[in-house]
């Protein structure tokens, strides 16, 4: 699969479906209702994929880059990605294994913004908003940008800000409260 981001810059993918890249017009909007927020901010991709959010956020001028995945075929291309597009002010790490338990790792980190993309039908929904609540992870004025599939609701005690529907993508969006 051929993948473009921001600059038209190309980006390495898994074969197969393993992996599913967040849609373009999703890049796009997320990137877009996020405009000004993302230069210098502290970026943690959950879910990470292909590294395709990641790699738009140091593109746009992320200072840090987080990102947590569970397939280790996925984190060497991510790493692959990643080192592509960052400049050297930037930093960035990938973290491979259970996110829930990889979370409990960045206690007393913040973040500014947060990207999580998990498999639509995981089970992950509910304990990883509970744990970025939990541990503090978003920042006061941070914001959490949940990709699923439309009609999903989340009992979680983060604030919904936003939601948006982009076919079969929808997007929910989360403050502190």
């Amino acid at each position: 699969m051929s993948l473009r981001i921001y600059g038209n810059r190309p980006l390495k993918t898994l074969p197969g479906q393993d992996t599913r890249p967040t849609l373009a017009r999703v890049r796009e909007a997320v990137f877009n209702i996020w405009q000004g927020s993302i230069e210098g901010c502290r970026w943690l991709d959950l879910c990470t994929g292909s590294g395709s959010m990641g790699a738009e956020a140091l593109c746009r001028g992320a200072s840090l880059v987080i990102g947590i995945e569970q397939s280790a075929p996925a984190c060497r291309i991510i790493e692959q990605n990643w080192k592509q597009v960052a400049q050297s002010e930037q930093s960035y790490q990938v973290s491979r294994g259970d996110v829930v338990k990889r979370l409990a790792n960045l206690s007393g980190q913040q973040f500014d913004r947060i990207y999580f993309d998990p498999p639509y039908d995981s089970k992950l929904y509910v304990p990883v908003l509970n744990a970025i609540a939990t541990l503090n992870l978003l920042a006061q004025d941070g914001e959490l940008a949940v990709e699923h599939r439309p009609g999903a609701t989340f009992d979680t005690p983060l604030t919904i800000v936003r939601q948006k529907r982009y076919g079969n993508t929808a997007l929910t969006f989360y403050q502190t409260s």
